[in-house]
């Protein structure tokens, strides 16, 4: 209890050794104070009085760092100079690239765009700035851009696509879009456009599919043909021979007049189907032809004598011929067919009360027109246009018009082979056809036929009917289809002709061969046979008999076209030529002008 009141001299030592501490501490304070006081009094007097030494040491680190200042200025001087030629050179590429570059926010608002965007565009580069870029995509493509735009914002992938754009002058355009997704300044997102002009291109690419589509078409019609041909060469071998025999018949005296009606019916009807294979052979283009050089005017006002008629009083007609036409060189019963049908399928189309036009013109057809042309190619024709008021056709339609056995009549009211025949004769005269129609508005027809710079031919006067012709001379005749080959027979037999009948080309040569050089005075053979052609067997003939006469006969020339009586390809083998199906009358004028060397 006692030692509490003690004090503890350890205590107050520790007190009196802190106050000794801060002494210390104040005195160490102020000695550093006049420590540095000291120093800076020295520095000073230093430098306002150096020593030789100390100026010339100072004055050599000055220039040291002269000389460093001075080659740093320069570096950034040439830096500076590389950077604004760089700059330069970027603006140059940006603004005269060949194609254009934008940047679009993420609102849709242009923010920067060079000069090739803007000519692109026809639009000043100042007044692109804050204006939207889909003011300037066309109106069919406003949803695939704004699809593009926002897919990209929402992936950041970059797309490519081409859209048809817009102009101020209303002139649509295509262009190829390749679009970015980027960050700005602001990290804000914005999307970066490379703008591309391929309207040539588009353009390119249209006309080599509309050129692919003619092809295409043509050489359909071209199969069609080659089979519309073959079809009509076998048909006419039995209407040939449906034909002569009611030919015939009707000549016997003893046929009851209920049997000749029939007979007359019979004849009738095949001579109709003879006009429907001649409208096939006409699309194949391997009809027998005879071109001649025609005044197509004067062809035209005759053939329109007789279709006024046909047409009727309800169409009001009007015939426009141009002056001083140029003459073309075709077969003038061709031109007559084209009229035939081309104003026969405007009565229809109008149905009633219309307007028919048919006009001439002279043409002259540069490159830039022919390429609107379908078949065109440059040159001098002349123009004969049809056009009516009627119903007019769908593109489905037109893009089968040309084709055999089509038709958008009713069952009965139309063959299909009207428009078909068209098509043939004027391909078959190296002409062309181009139709302009739209439904409810009418048709035009325009045809082309190449200018003709030979002479005016005169149209022969129809000759007066004549007696059956007869003879008494010897006649080969070879034909490998037996129907037709009976019926000759027998209709030259009828006119007074000896007949020797062959059913194939080595058949015909050995019967030459028993009857002697002189005994056969005509052959009379078709021109396709399996064996050997009708060409070779002439040939086989004539050179043991260089006298002998000959004439051809066949549904279609078989890939040879008449010009003038004579085949091409074959102007010494052919002298004459008759065309299956033919008549008794037709039959002996051909045989008496061969062998009357006419």
């Amino acid at each position: 209890m006692t030692g509490s009141g003690k004090r503890f001299p350890v205590a107050e030592g520790s007190h009196g050794t802190q106050q000794e501490d801060d002494a210390t501490r104040a005195l160490r304070l102020l000695a550093e104070a006049r420590l540095r006081t000291d120093a800076l009094n020295q520095l000073e007097e230093r430098i306002a009085h150096p020593s030789p030494d100390e100026i010339q040491q100072t004055l050599h680190e000055l220039r040291v760092h002269q000389i460093e200042l001075e080659m740093q200025n320069e570096e950034l001087r040439r830096t500076q100079s590389e950077l604004d030629a760089s700059r330069a050179r970027w603006f140059d590429l940006y603004d005269m690239a060949p194609v254009g570059y934008c940047t679009v926010d993420e609102r849709g608002l242009i923010v920067q765009a060079n000069l090739t965007f803007a000519t692109l565009l026809h639009v000043p580069r100042s007044a692109l700035v804050h204006r939207p870029f889909s003011q300037f995509i066309g109106e069919d493509d406003q949803d695939r851009y704004y699809l593009l735009r926002k897919q990209i914002i929402a992936d950041g992938a970059p797309q490519s696509c081409e859209l048809q754009m817009a102009r101020v002058d209303d002139r649509p355009w295509w262009a190829h879009l390749m679009i970015t997704a980027a960050l700005d300044a602001r990290c804000e997102p914005e999307l970066r456009v490379v703008l591309t002009d391929v309207t040539a291109r588009k353009h390119a690419e249209a006309a080599a599919a509309r050129l692919a589509a003619q092809l295409q078409h043509a050489q359909k019609l071209e199969s069609v043909g080659l089979l519309a041909g073959g079809v009509a060469h076998d048909y006419n071998n039995m209407l040939a021979a449906i034909l002569g025999h009611a030919e015939l018949a009707l000549l016997r005296v003893d046929v009851s007049p209920a049997l000749r009606e029939d007979l007359t019916e019979i004849h009738r009807a095949a001579s109709r189907s003879a006009e429907l294979t001649q409208q096939l052979l006409t699309f194949a283009r391997k009809q027998i032809i005879r071109p001649q050089v025609l005044d197509l005017n004067a062809t035209v006002a005759h053939s329109l004598k007789m279709l006024r008629r046909l047409i009727g009083e309800q169409v009001r007609f009007t015939w426009n011929p141009a002056a001083d036409l140029w003459p073309v060189t075709m077969d003038a019963t061709q031109v007559d067919q084209i009229l035939t049908n081309l104003c026969l399928n405007a009565r229809d189309a109008i149905g009633g009360a219309g307007m028919l036009v048919v006009t001439t013109a002279n043409c002259v057809l540069d490159a830039p027109r022919c390429e609107r042309l379908p078949d065109a190619v440059p040159g001098e024709y002349v123009q004969l246009t049809v056009t009516d008021s009627g119903c007019g056709m769908s593109r489905d339609v037109l893009e089968h018009i040309f084709e055999p056995f089509y038709t958008t009549k009713r069952i009965g009211e139309g063959t299909g082979l009207g428009l078909a025949s068209v098509f043939g004769a004027v391909r078959q005269n190296g002409g062309f056809l181009a139709v302009a129609t739209r439904p409810g508005e009418g048709t035009t027809f325009d045809i082309y036929l190449p200018r003709s710079q030979g002479a005016l031919a005169t149209l022969p006067l129809p000759e007066p009917a004549v007696p059956l012709p007869r003879g008494d001379e010897t006649i080969l005749v070879v034909e490998d289809e037996s129907a037709v080959r009976r019926m000759t027979v027998r209709a030259l037999e009828v006119q007074g002709y000896t007949v020797l009948e062959a059913d194939g080309p080595h058949e015909a040569i050995r019967l030459a061969q028993e009857h002697g050089g002189g005994a056969i005075t005509l052959l009379l053979t078709d021109v396709q046979m399996p064996e050997m052609s009708g060409y070779d067997l002439v040939a086989a003939l004539r050179s043991a008999r260089p006298h002998l006469k000959h004439l051809f006969m066949s549904g279609y020339p078989a890939g040879h076209s008449m010009n003038g009586g004579a085949f091409v390809g074959q102007p010494e083998a052919v002298a004459h030529f008759l065309a299956k199906p033919f008549s008794l009358a037709t039959l002996g004028e051909k045989v008496r002008m061969v062998l009357d060397g006419g």
